[in-house]
């Protein structure tokens, strides 16, 4: 029977998703070309449907550094990088942490609350806090 050579035990797993504060990234910012987005739609075959911040609905495709390493879902904010040749198509270049995305309403870069379209489940919701669902009460025969 070999050794086992790879990283593992207890101890490892134990310690192996700890995040330093001191490695936080550096915010960033949208440039020409790019805009900020939310994710409205899954589509599958690394496509999703976002909304952009200029009030466009675009099919845009996670970029092929980003599939596998950085999961993207709904209500997610992200950087979209616009093309030239085709306006109703972008490619996603960044994902903003839920942090990251409440510093950016700070700074009035994007317009929307991020936290609003996240709940428990991580699924957007289009319910306000003034609307009141109908309830039917049915009585017992």
């Amino acid at each position: 029977m070999g050794k086992n050579k790879g990283k593992g035990g207890k101890n490892f797993k134990k310690y192996k998703n700890i995040s330093d504060e001191n490695n936080k990234r550096q915010l960033e910012f949208k440039t020409e070309g790019q805009e900020y987005a939310i994710v409205t739609k899954i589509l599958g075959n690394c496509r999703c449907e976002c909304a952009c911040t200029d009030g466009r609905t675009r099919i845009c495709h996670i970029r092929g550094s980003m599939t596998k390493r950085v999961w993207i879902c709904l209500g997610d904010t992200i950087l979209v990088s616009l093309r030239d040749f085709q306006d109703d198509k972008g490619d996603i270049i960044h994902k903003y942490t839920h942090e990251e995305a409440l510093k950016l309403k700070s700074y009035n870069e994007i317009n929307h609350d991020p936290s609003v379209y996240k709940n428990e489940n991580n699924l957007i919701t289009d319910k306000t806090d003034n609307e009141e669902d109908d309830f039917i009460d049915f009585d017992d025969i």
